[in-house]
């Protein structure tokens, strides 16, 4: 006579412990997505200050950030920072390039700009004379969209941690570009 063998044991609250067990590793799953999000994201008008405050991006040693005009359609034409010793920049198409005494030497280069990413990366400070040592400095971006210029400028800070976003991307006005602008204040 066979017997049969119930490889089924019923252990009391194993079902709620799993299902703690999982819910405790998705809740710790969750926070550390949270915390090392992939995407930060703004529209163009906040981009530009047109909202009343200066955005910022976080540059660190341990990895890239990316700045990255491809939601809003438009193609970065020149970009100026003005403190060069802690960051390096890179881009992802042609850029224009113009250095020192030959600016004007290339003109042609600065119509075929057409990259949309800007990748900024934190390095060890260099030492170039007339450059005061700071904490921040500033990113001057002008896009061209269907023959029309934007001017963005962001705050860069330094961080020797990792950043909170790999990218900032940029993203079209839902509104039209004036739904950022504040309405000035009266006087009284």
């Amino acid at each position: 006579m066979k017997r049969k063998i119930n490889l089924l044991v019923k252990i009391p609250y194993l079902h709620l412990t799993s299902t703690a067990f999982a819910a405790a590793i998705l809740l710790l799953a969750g926070r550390a997505a949270a915390s090392n999000a992939v995407l930060r994201s703004m529209f163009s008008c906040q981009a530009q200050g047109l909202g009343g405050a200066i955005p910022t991006i976080t540059v660190s040693y341990q990895q890239g950030t990316n700045l990255s005009f491809i939601p809003a359609g438009e193609i970065i034409k020149k970009v100026w920072l003005n403190d060069p010793t802690q960051v390096v920049m890179d881009f992802d198409g042609p850029m224009c390039m113009q250095f020192g005494q030959e600016r004007n030497a290339n003109v042609e280069d600065c119509k075929n700009s057409g990259a949309n990413v800007i990748q900024l990366r934190r390095i060890k400070k260099l030492k170039i004379p007339g450059i005061p040592n700071v904490k921040n400095t500033l990113l001057t971006v002008v896009t061209e969209r269907q023959g029309q210029n934007k001017l963005y400028t962001f705050r860069i800070l330094y961080s020797d941690s990792a950043p909170e976003y790999h990218t900032l991307a940029i993203y079209p006005d839902i509104g039209g570009p004036t739904s950022c602008v504040r309405e000035p204040i009266p006087a009284r």
